[in-house]
């Protein structure tokens, strides 16, 4: 379900303010640099991949904060400002900006770049059924003919399939040609190199992952579909833990059988999010509790192609050391 950001009255008076200034002030266009913004740090990571060796060219991450989802994130004054002032602006798509959609329109004259154009998306796979131990709940919400806005949504993690990736830096280097053909060769050849790395990766991964003890996987965060799929993996549970949630105890004893009965021996959470039902379940039957990352925050190291393929590659080694 879309939930719209709100605006605090700081950022009405800011933009007030900043359209009351002179020519040239703000406008990043009259500074003699090219402002791009990415929404989030795996774009921001892909753009600083295709930009090297250009010019006057800077990407900025506007959300540069660790989060675990962008839900619930809102929008502060300095997010704001850097998109009114970008040249270009570089999405994730597939839904992810969904919650950004009223602060995008403010600045909808800025030209935009869709990664996800075109790629095909996974429905999202989750689990928010938590504290609900009442039969009648159970029932009535069975009882539902129409579907809940849930049922059906698409998954816009797609960065964590390396095969994907590729196709959002087709993506990416196709608007930044259009957006400046004077470098359209440059971004040409920053990605194709960009993308031998990821073909020279993934079979490396994938091998790295071929002798686990197990395939099945029980996440907290419903961000790990593409990972699964790249990676022939099963992911029986994906629980989206709501910040100050806890799972029932009817919840956490059927985790429990899963464990057991599927053998699994560790349970993965997402490093910025929530691990309260995760360190529950290990309290019950001891079952190891790992972190994987989304990506979701920024981290030291030069920005780029090869950034992102460390960051999968802890993704990959944790759950080869968990099911070793």
């Amino acid at each position: 379900m879309a939930r719209k950001i709100l605006f605090p009255l700081c950022f009405v008076l800011a933009l007030a303010l900043t359209s009351c200034a002179p020519a040239g002030q703000t406008a990043a266009q009259d500074d003699g640099t090219t402002h791009l913004v990415a929404t989030t740090y795996p774009v921001y990571l892909f753009t600083a991949e295709l930009v090297k060796g250009a010019e006057g060219i800077t990407v900025d991450l506007m959300i540069d904060q660790p989060i675990s989802c962008l839900h619930d994130y809102t929008l502060s004054v300095k997010d704001m400002k850097m998109l009114e002032r970008a040249d270009l602006i570089i999405l994730n798509g597939a839904g992810l900006e969904e919650t950004m959609e009223d602060a995008l329109d403010t600045v909808s004259d800025t030209p935009q770049i869709d990664c996800a154009q075109g790629i095909a998306l996974l429905e999202s796979s989750h689990d928010h059924d938590h504290g609900h131990d009442d039969d009648d709940h159970d029932h009535e919400e069975a009882d539902h003919d129409e579907p809940s806005d849930h049922d059906h949504e698409s998954d816009p993690h797609i960065w964590l399939d390396p095969n994907r990736v590729e196709q959002m830096l087709d993506n990416l280097a196709a608007g930044l040609r259009r957006f400046d053909p004077t470098h359209a060769a440059l971004y040409e050849t920053n990605c194709r190199l960009a993308q031998e790395q990821l073909k020279t990766a993934y079979p490396q991964m994938q091998a790295a992952l071929q002798n686990l003890s197990c395939r099945e996987l029980i996440t907290f965060h419903d961000g790990f579909t593409y990972f699964a799929e790249a990676f022939d993996l099963d992911i029986l549970r994906a629980i989206e833990e709501e910040a100050g949630s806890e799972a029932s105890a009817k919840d956490v004893m059927e985790i429990v059988e899963e464990i057991d009965y599927h053998q699994i021996p560790a349970i993965f959470t997402e490093v910025n999010g929530s691990d309260a039902t995760a360190q529950m379940i290990h309290r019950e039957c001891g079952v190891t509790v790992r972190p994987l990352t989304l990506m979701m925050g920024a981290t030291d190291g030069t920005p780029g192609i090869a950034l992102y393929l460390d960051l999968l590659w802890s993704d990959v080694n944790t759950l080869r050391e968990a099911y070793a």
